[in-house]
């Protein structure tokens, strides 16, 4: 796990250090912005619904206490949502600049490596399908979550980890897409190196809830892979 969040973190100490790295991620980065902020209102609204939901009046001495963890958990609930939603389109919108990021992160590692050549449409609507089959095991773990709604701590827990999951689905889509590995290479890699992508996108998962952090996430997810995996081949 260490050495997957390590990966992420040198993922984006070279996205910043790097001046060709940076010019790319300049001309994602409105395009993620506009994307966040649409989603935190969303993110809000289903704050307020889950603690109207969960939290009602009590005059119990410990009720105050109770209310402040049933708040906290709507929140990483709304925020986890938040998160899952963000990556997918924001991956999607963005899939021909990073895979610009993956071509000068190979670059830089040594090896000789051309840009994918097709349009921008067909890149964003591959990115789409590429996460219709990890979406369907995240609605899994939605439902089962749902199954304990009324539990908080054990719903909450049940979709954060199927979020982590999805994530890690999600972050290696553009060099699993650069090595046309379909859904079931995707999950036999997964299988196989299972603590270092829960670590990897167990940070990221993290680093997504810090403002201006989060909108560095998904190409610093693309520089570190496409370094771990170039060191592997």
């Amino acid at each position: 796990m260490i050495n997957g969040a390590m990966t992420l973190l040198k993922g984006m100490s070279l996205l910043l250090a790097r001046a060709e790295l940076r010019a790319v991620l300049w001309r994602m980065l409105a395009l993620l912005l506009v994307l966040m902020l649409v989603l935190a209102g969303g993110v809000y609204w289903l704050l307020d619904y889950l603690t109207g939901l969960w939290i009602s009046d009590g005059d119990a001495w410990y009720w105050q206490i109770v209310s402040w963890l049933l708040w906290l958990m709507a929140f990483v609930l709304a925020v986890v949502s938040g998160i899952v939603t963000f990556v997918t389109l924001g991956s999607a919108v963005s899939a021909p600049w990073l895979d610009l990021l993956a071509v000068r992160t190979e670059a830089i590692s040594g090896r000789e490596v051309t840009e994918q050549d097709q349009a921008w449409l067909p890149m964003i609507m591959q990115s789409l399908g590429n996460s219709v089959r990890p979406l369907l095991g995240l609605l899994l773990w939605g439902v089962i979550a749902l199954l304990f709604f009324w539990v908080p701590p054990l719903a909450t827990a049940i979709w954060t980890y199927g979020a982590v999951r999805f994530l890690s689905f999600e972050l290696i889509d553009t060099n699993a897409s650069r090595r046309s590995w379909d859904y079931r290479q995707r999950k036999s890699k997964l299988v196989e190196k299972r603590w270092f992508y829960l670590g990897f996108a167990g940070l990221a998962m993290l680093m997504m809830m810090v403002p201006i952090v989060n909108l560095l996430v998904i190409p610093a997810a693309v520089v570190g892979l496409t370094q771990f995996l170039s060191k592997e081949n």
